[in-house]
């Protein structure tokens, strides 16, 4: 496996692979990767004949009091990750490689990303397109992995892969959790003992909205009261928003007609952490 921080090194190694034929997955993470970044490399392995990990911590997506500096980092044990899981190529730039100087373009989806975490996190969702399509110009994937966790991003990277006529196919993945309901996250390392039994609030009170949905609960304001009242149970939890909203356009509904998402944000702690759901229809 190789593992370079230069552009012009990783252009050309895909350059190579795209003159003999072959397709290109890309991973983009921030590093400190988990069994939800592996499931990501492993569905590319499976669709792909070359698989890259970008490995970046973007700077720009960071808000000025928000965790940047204390992201956790681990080169090793991402190359071991990525490594089992199959990946050929690890893209791991230096911020000064990516911006080598004052960035002066920059691309925004700003309806999609003006409510939820966008709403509470001004600029992160510019940060989140300008890096993705940087990423995608320097790698030119055939497809592009991203976990469902992260479901605001998710929507509006279709969008800007639509609008921006990208031609990467964009694949979502499963969140994937801990056995007792937990989304995995790198800023789980974060929480102490007793700060990660608290977050299960989150899971917990989402699953049981989820229920009702299926039971054929249709007022999404009741709904969201459910998951408030849940999270707001548990002493050190701290919510930051909890909405349900139309799973395409991510704007609030009154009542649940169509696929829905069920997101929230919620403190344990000063640690900010987010999980959602999406809801299709009830059972036939």
């Amino acid at each position: 496996m190789i593992i370079s921080g230069s552009v012009q090194e990783v252009r050309e190694l895909i350059g190579n692979w795209k003159k003999r034929g072959f397709s290109v997955g890309l991973v983009p993470t921030m590093g400190y990767l988990h069994p939800g970044h592996m499931s990501l490399i492993e569905r590319a392995r499976k669709e792909n004949d070359m698989v890259v990990v970008s490995i970046f911590v973007n700077p720009i997506q960071f808000g000025p009091n928000e965790d940047l500096d204390k992201y956790p980092r681990d080169m090793a044990h991402d190359r071991e990750v990525c490594e089992k899981a199959g990946a050929e190529l690890i893209f791991a730039p230096q911020p000064s490689e990516m911006y080598p100087s004052d960035n002066f373009a920059f691309v925004d989806i700003k309806e999609l990303g003006d409510g939820l975490c966008g709403a509470k996190r001004p600029g992160h969702f510019r940060g989140v397109c300008t890096v993705v399509s940087k990423l995608f110009n320097i790698v030119l994937p055939n497809r592009a992995y991203f976990g469902e966790k992260d479901a605001q991003q998710l929507a509006i990277i279709r969008r800007m892969v639509r609008d921006l006529n990208f031609g990467t196919e964009i694949v979502s993945c499963p969140i994937v959790r801990e056995p007792d309901g937990l989304a995995m996250s790198s800023r789980n390392l974060y929480l102490s003992p007793e700060e990660r039994k608290a977050a299960l609030s989150i899971s917990r009170s989402l699953g049981e909205a989820k229920e009702l949905m299926r039971k054929g609960e249709k007022d999404a304001v009741k709904i969201r009261d459910i998951i408030t009242a849940g999270i707001s149970a548990e002493p050190l939890a701290k919510i930051d928003y909890a909405e349900i909203v139309d799973s395409s356009d991510l704007r609030p509904v009154q009542r649940i007609e169509k696929p829905v998402l069920a997101a929230v944000a919620v403190y344990i702690g000063k640690t900010r952490l987010i999980d959602n759901f999406t809801f299709e229809g009830a059972a036939k």
